[in-house]
């Protein structure tokens, strides 16, 4: 046991100093330490694609049990691979830390940003309805257009394109259909232009709520 208010164990011994229990904890550090390097990106500090489809899958399974939706979006960086051409790969990698430093600080303290690849991240908003995910959503793209990155010699300006979906007790998609279904409207962003998010009509989602699971596999094309 411990002693009130310290974590560390006593010696079952009573010494004072005890060279196993010190190795143990180092142990614990070092395991503490290792778990955070495997679910963490190293670059931007945001969470890695390997944790990312562990938490989604999870909150997806959640949502089943709950009957509360799980929303996703997916964010690109637009015309990054310019920014690279432009300022060079070090600038780029700083145009990465800008944007995670914002998903982070715009984010609630339930939302879980992870950096999914490249220029690319995904935000998960558990237990939420996608209009709200949406508006949050909304506003963090607003927020990456109106703050440049700050360089040396100027300022870097940056935009993103988003997509974005939700995930009901009555879908009928697994975790990968259901990150197609955030690109497929990511492409839709890009394809209208960028600097703008896109998902599916409300007036759609609550269509799709009502039918049956035929109808619904007729709609998201399933087998």
């Amino acid at each position: 046991m411990s002693k009130s208010g310290d974590s560390r164990p006593l010696c079952p011994v009573g010494e004072d100093s005890c060279e196993w229990l010190e190795l143990v904890e180092e142990l614990r550090r070092q395991v503490s330490e290792l778990s955070e390097l495997v679910s963490t990106d190293a670059l931007t500090g945001l969470f890695n694609f390997r944790y990312f489809k562990m938490v989604l899958q999870a909150e997806m399974d959640r949502s089943k049990r709950s009957g509360i939706p799980t929303s996703l979006v997916i964010v690109d960086a637009d015309h990054f691979k310019a920014v690279n051409d432009t300022f060079g790969h070090e600038i780029g990698n700083q145009a990465l830390q800008h944007l995670a430093d914002i998903l982070r600080n715009e984010v609630r303290t339930t939302d879980i940003v992870c950096r999914y690849g490249g220029e690319e991240f995904a935000i998960i908003f558990p237990e939420t309805h996608l209009n709200l995910a949406v508006k949050v959503a909304d506003r963090i793209r607003e927020e990456i257009a109106s703050t440049p990155l700050k360089i040396d010699d100027g300022e870097v300006n940056l935009t993103a394109s988003m997509g974005a979906s939700v995930y009901m007790k009555t879908s009928i998609l697994d975790i990968d259909d259901f990150i197609d279904s955030c690109d497929k409207y990511l492409y839709e962003a890009k394809q209208s232009g960028r600097n703008c998010i896109c998902h599916i009509d409300y007036a759609d989602l609550r269509a799709v709520t009502e039918v049956g699971v035929d109808e619904r596999a007729m709609l998201f094309n399933k087998d």
